[in-house]
């Protein structure tokens, strides 16, 4: 039986400067296990920070980050960036076709034994309300809003658990993002932070957190 302490993501007393300048002092945020929240606030208030922070790409001057129970370290960034996915406001996805794309990661040995999700890919383009053919497209000749959603089910597929998603609404109409949203609400078992700034991007979130520019002391 799992710990009911351990939380999927954990954040204590974090403090964040860039070229300078204070971004975020003393934020803390515990989300459990298939917990869905989203921290919202202005621009400039370092919500994509925080995603950053969360992946490794950027080292804070204090405090500090759990994934699953695991400290993030320099040690162990790799090994915990393989329990996470990332879906970026805009997606950079390596060149080649969207099958190709799609099927890369399962040539790197590590995801062998997960070759078998594949064939599900008609269904979750079904879902997303992406045409089957889109896969022999160039990636290059996706709207921001297709790449969004191609992302999306390549995490999936790798059977992610811990989704981290920055401003995933920014380029989808309401029909599409609704469909991102229920599917979403549709899986318990998927623990998910997003960033976002207009409400509209708030329900299918459990809780919101607002970080006010230049946060002072702020948690959840």
């Amino acid at each position: 039986m799992a710990d009911s302490n351990i939380k999927a993501i954990d954040i204590k007393d974090l403090s964040i400067s860039f070229a300078g300048q204070k971004i975020i002092e003393i934020f803390s945020l515990h989300v459990a296990y298939g917990e869905k929240v989203t921290i919202t606030g202005p621009s400039g208030s370092g919500k994509s920070t925080i995603l950053r922070c969360l992946q490794g790409f950027l080292q804070p001057e204090a405090g500090s980050i759990h994934i699953a129970g695991k400290p993030l370290t320099p040690d162990t960034v790799w090994e915990m960036r393989t329990s996470l996915a990332y879906v970026a406001q805009e997606p950079d996805l390596g060149a080649g076709n969207v099958r190709e794309i799609i099927e890369r990661p399962f040539n790197y040995r590590a995801n062998h034994s997960l070759k078998a999700n594949l064939s599900r890919l008609p269904e979750y383009f079904k879902i997303f309300n992406l045409p089957l053919d889109l896969l022999d497209k160039e990636i290059t000749l996706l709207s921001g809003g297709e790449k969004q959603r191609v992302a999306f089910i390549c995490a999936i597929l790798l059977d992610r658990r811990i989704f981290l998603l920055d401003e995933v609404a920014s380029a989808l109409d309401r029909a599409n993002y609704q469909a991102v949203a229920k599917f979403i609400i549709s899986r318990p078992e998927l623990t998910v932070l997003s960033v976002a700034h207009e409400p509209a991007e708030y329900d299918f979130s459990d809780r919101v957190v607002e970080l006010p520019y230049y946060s002072r002391g702020g948690g959840a």
